[in-house]
């Protein structure tokens, strides 16, 4: 999950955003390198504790934050029950949950213009071939920035058609949903030109 950064203070936020992207990657490639469930347990586990360190509050704002992965858990876990792949199914669970929860921690802990500078200088080599790696080390944190808060603004408009309708909300969404992430691209369009731009 992308989620904004955390009002809470933590450790965390003091670590440099290159080492917790490092420890993301190298983490994420980790769990993908096994199929033994006692060592995924222990990597949830460890995750676990990071997210109980800095507190009760804060553990329970990263689990809420962590509720939308639910419904992608329920079908994988759905799926191997019906393929009758117990451990299989349990291991692709634990490795999701792990994996998403890490990545969770790091934006919660993140400033956005840390993961602006590392974007951009990893997008640096592409200066060389015409590209700006700037523009896209910014688009990278903008989708990081935003990715939460379109999905409010999704709950937002899922909350309002239920409150007018008792069907289900269905594809007429999908208009209001794109004038409004229209409305904010053109809002922080504004903002950097009117700083100086990219």
């Amino acid at each position: 999950m992308l989620s904004l950064t955390s009002p809470i203070k933590t450790p965390y936020h003091r670590l440099p955003a290159t080492a917790k992207l490092a420890l993301l990657c190298a983490f994420t490639f980790a769990l993908f390198q096994t199929s033994d469930l006692t060592i995924l347990a222990g990597a949830l586990a460890f995750v676990v504790i990071l997210y109980t360190l800095p507190g009760a509050r804060f553990f329970r704002i990263g689990i809420d934050r962590l509720l939308p992965i639910w419904p992608f858990l329920a079908i994988i876990l759905i799926w191997h029950l019906v393929t009758v792949e117990y451990a299989a199914g349990v291991g692709v669970g634990v490795r999701l949950v792990a994996a998403v929860s890490l990545a969770n921690l790091v934006t919660m802990t993140t400033r956005l213009d840390d993961l602006a500078d590392v974007a951009i200088q990893l997008t640096k080599p592409l200066n060389r071939f015409g590209m700006s790696g700037r523009s896209i080390g910014i688009a990278m944190a903008l989708v990081v920035r935003f990715t939460p808060v379109l999905a409010g603004k999704v709950m937002c408009l899922l909350e309002s058609w239920k409150s007018r309708s008792a069907a289900k909300p269905n594809w007429r969404l999908i208009i209001p949903f794109s004038s409004l992430a229209l409305d904010d691209a053109d809002h922080v369009a504004e903002a950097i030109k009117a700083r100086g731009g990219i």
